[in-house]
């Protein structure tokens, strides 16, 4: 595993902290999964989307239906990024986003970490 990039968005106080990770091997995801529980602790969510070869994987954390790691995962695929693993911290700032808020903050954090590596 490696570490590609690291992007910060915000919006209305909410910060959205992106990682993006090439893959080794499938193993790999627990464990960064793991590190960002324990390093994040006071984060609101911590969503996530990869590819790794025929398996492909989303989770929203507690954010309504969809509206994270459906738009990572989205990315990841529009840019043909398998092994990849983006990994989406969200720290609420106090106002709601709202269904179409949070998709654009998530398509728009993946879009850049991607972006910049």
């Amino acid at each position: 595993m490696k570490l590609l990039n690291e992007y910060t968005y915000i919006v209305k106080k909410s910060k959205f902290i992106g990682y993006y990770y090439s893959l080794s091997t499938l193993d790999e995801v627990e464990n960064i999964l793991s590190f960002f529980k324990k390093e994040h602790k006071k984060a609101t969510h911590v969503t996530y989307g990869y590819i790794f070869d025929n398996n492909q994987k989303k989770f929203d954390d507690g954010e309504p239906g969809g509206t994270a790691g459906m738009p990572i995962l989205k990315i990841l695929n529009e840019n043909d990024l398998n092994r990849h693993l983006i990994v989406i911290v969200r720290y609420f700032g106090g106002t709601k986003l709202g269904a179409g808020g949070l998709i654009r903050a998530y398509l728009t954090t993946a879009k850049e970490v991607i972006k910049k590596s």
